[in-house]
């Protein structure tokens, strides 16, 4: 599961660093593009409708699917256009969000709420891994076969993604009855309400940042399409060191708490980023600060959704997932317009609000314990 989410994340994750790229094959500029990927967000409400199928045991069925919509996606973006990139994008968003929400569903029926974030960080380590090793792998094919390189890439290893994942997990019998209380009630409690907003707020905290990150270091730092492999890969590192923090130290630190200390290190690295001037080095610095601190968060607020609505973990994961799109969707189409406009410092201005949102969500939801 890690290793085909790995690869559904490289498909994901290699659009924003090289974002200059694709604005020169398609003819456009970063705010379309942006404008695209914020609107392509959309297809993640999909999950909500799959909650259910996933209390009942038919995670690996849709797992499967998922990733055969991330292949597809990827030949439909070969047709070279802003249009045939748009449709991919959505047909790519629909297929990362049902993977994820499935393999969250996965563990969290599985694995003891006392070391799910362990289960939960390591299965996380995708996302790291397909900066650390999708990314440079992307750069080379990038170099070599143009802009399409990566989509023929991509869709041929995701199809063998979804072959793995058919092979490897078993075919486990739908749970009619085991978690009656979901079929009968699907609305979720105002603790779970806060919990879902919090993690849900936090990850635009990151994303909004990282979105822009290429486009930012091309045009303040001139940085090569190489050059961004580099950097890309030194992302995926810092950021497969917070995952595997995760899955070392949350569930003995305490969830809530780690979740906190993300969102105050996402606003140390905003900091540094700002205060960077034209040092290239200390905003790559503040980039990784930043990603080290919404890795961490982020990912164990993964483990406190999972958990605030027990009877019900698939409906509610999938809920949370929805409401993220909403966030992630609406922070990627705000990020391009308040980059386009103030430049880095209006995209910081909207992570650092994200972060104070996650952050008083969080805190109110041990009130209601």
């Amino acid at each position: 599961m890690t290793a085909a989410k790995a690869v559904a994340n490289t498909a994901l994750r290699w659009i924003p660093p090289f974002l200059p790229t694709l604005e020169r094959a398609f003819g456009v500029s970063t705010t379309q593009l942006t404008t695209v990927l914020g609107l392509g967000e959309t297809a993640g409400l999909s999950t909500v409708v799959v909650g259910k199928h996933l209390d009942q045991g038919r995670e690996r069925l849709i797992m499967i699917g998922a990733l055969t919509t991330i292949s597809v996606s990827s030949v439909i973006a070969l047709g070279g256009s802003i249009w045939t990139f748009a449709i991919a994008f959505v047909l790519l968003i629909l297929g990362v969000a049902n993977f994820t929400v499935a393999a969250h569903a996965f563990i969290s029926h599985r694995i003891d709420y006392r070391w799910r974030a362990r289960s939960i960080g390591l299965f996380e380590t995708s996302w790291a891994l397909a900066l650390l090793i999708g990314g440079p792998i992307i750069a080379i094919l990038i170099n070599v076969f143009g802009w399409r390189g990566p989509f023929v890439f991509l869709a041929a290893g995701c199809g063998l993604a979804a072959l793995g994942v058919a092979l490897s997990l078993p075919v486990a019998p739908r749970r009619v009855g085991v978690n009656a209380v979901s079929q009968t009630r699907q609305r979720l409690t105002p603790k779970a309400w806060l919990v879902v907003l919090g993690s849900a707020t936090l990850a635009p905290a990151g994303l909004s940042i990282f979105v822009i990150s290429g486009t930012w270091l091309n045009d303040e730092f001139g940085v090569s399409t190489g050059g961004l492999g580099l950097i890309v890969m030194g992302f995926g590192f810092f950021e497969l060191v917070a995952s595997v923090g995760t899955a070392t130290f949350a569930d003995r630190v305490g969830k809530i708490k780690s979740t906190l200390g993300g969102t105050v290190v996402v606003l140390l690295g905003l900091a540094v980023m700002l205060s960077a001037g034209d040092q290239l080095w200390l905003g790559v610095a503040g980039l990784l600060v930043l990603l080290i601190g919404f890795e961490y968060g982020f990912v164990t607020s993964l483990s406190l959704v999972s958990e605030a609505m027990p009877e019900a973990r698939g409906t509610t994961l999938a809920v949370g997932n929805a409401v993220g799109t909403l966030t992630r969707g609406v922070g990627t189409l705000l990020t391009g317009v308040l980059y386009g406009a103030y430049g880095v410092s209006g995209s910081a201005a909207l992570s650092a609000a994200a972060a104070a949102i996650s952050a008083a969500c969080i805190l109110l939801s041990r009130s209601l314990d």
